[in-house]
């Protein structure tokens, strides 16, 4: 359902009562009884499991999978795939200049992103109420996952020729993918760039930052917008480049203290954050996650722009009952 998304930012900032936005998708498994396998190969059931959630849940939109081995897998790279776990990376495909030139990219709808564009199709139909949000991985993330994450950083020192290649071919799939994605009719996406959370604030203004611009600059628009993701522990100090990147709204993980990072958030921009799903959704309590929420809520609550989110992708087996009391808490909140 096509949306002014730039409206949506806006009213989202101007409202005194804020929907949570979550990562929230994965958990759906279990409202289906299926496993991770079978959610990523059927577009049916990523769709059904978006309308469940939404159905479930008051959210500021509906998220899909942060799946972040789809688009490798795209280019080629190995995938472990387990029932309850979401998809990883096995290895690296480039490792010198010569096979970075050579790196054929692919064409969208290839692999599983074909299943993915489909699934977006279907939920838009579902969900209707609220935005849709589609996933990609963010391009230094994916260079990263094609060249070995471990090896990713040494490579921006000793082969950055290398490296540039790489992100010049991911970012050009993704600006197409992405645009896949709006033509399906989603609302935006949430780009995760993790990866880049663990360079210093120069790498990453060299190799993340203006690379995550050119898509923004390519897909967005008052109907389309992305949702820039970052869950590393030193995302305040290049906060400066994250910024120039141009995307609307700016998502955090728990590693950092979203209270400070707060102040360094442009007030027409929406930044969220950040829930420690694995140690509070995942292996936490109705009680833990009720007051690590209200906590962060008290904390970040005073900025108009700011809205209560997961630090990162909510685990596949995280109880419900601990999502379920996320929600209350952000209810209890605003009931005060």
């Amino acid at each position: 359902m096509k949306r002014n998304m730039k409206q949506w930012v806006a009213d989202t900032i101007a409202a005194p009562v804020k929907q949570a936005m979550p990562v929230l998708s994965f958990p759906a498994i279990q409202l289906m009884g299926i496993t991770v396998k079978d959610l990523i190969s059927s577009s049916d059931l990523q769709a059904k499991g978006m309308k469940l959630i939404a159905d479930r849940t008051k959210t500021a939109a509906s998220v899909s999978l942060m799946d972040l081995s789809i688009e490798a897998e795209c280019f080629g790279s190995e995938i472990h795939v387990s029932d309850d776990e979401v998809p990883t990376v096995v290895g690296s495909i480039v490792s010198s200049e010569e096979e970075a030139d050579a790196l054929k990219v692919p064409e969208v709808g290839s692999g599983r992103t074909g299943i993915y564009i489909e699934a977006i199709s279907k939920a838009c139909e579902l969900i209707t109420d609220r935005p849709v949000f589609a996933g990609i991985i963010g391009p230094f993330s994916l260079a990263g996952r094609l060249m070995d994450v471990t090896e990713a950083m040494i490579y921006c020192y000793e082969e950055p020729e290398m490296v540039e290649t790489i992100l010049e071919k991911v970012t050009d799939f993704l600006i197409q993918y992405s645009l896949a994605y709006k033509a399906a009719g989603a609302n935006g996406v949430v780009m995760a760039e993790p990866l880049a959370g663990l360079l210093s604030p120069n790498l990453a203004a060299e190799f993340s930052a203006p690379y995550v611009k050119k898509v923004v600059d390519a897909v967005q628009d008052d109907n389309f917008i992305v949702v820039y993701h970052n869950c590393g522990n030193s995302t305040i100090p290049m906060i400066e480049s994250i910024i120039s990147t141009g995307a609307s709204v700016f998502h955090f993980g728990n590693a950092i203290d979203m209270a400070e990072m707060m102040t360094h958030i442009p007030a027409d921009c929406i930044a969220m954050g950040n829930v420690d799903p694995a140690g509070e959704l995942r292996n936490g309590t109705p009680d833990s996650v009720r007051k690590s929420t209200l906590d962060i809520m008290n904390a970040c609550c005073r900025y108009p722009n700011f809205v209560i989110s997961t630090g990162c992708d909510v685990p596949p087996m995280s109880k419900w009952e601990n999502i379920d009391a996320f929600f209350s808490a952000v209810d209890e909140f605003y009931e005060k």
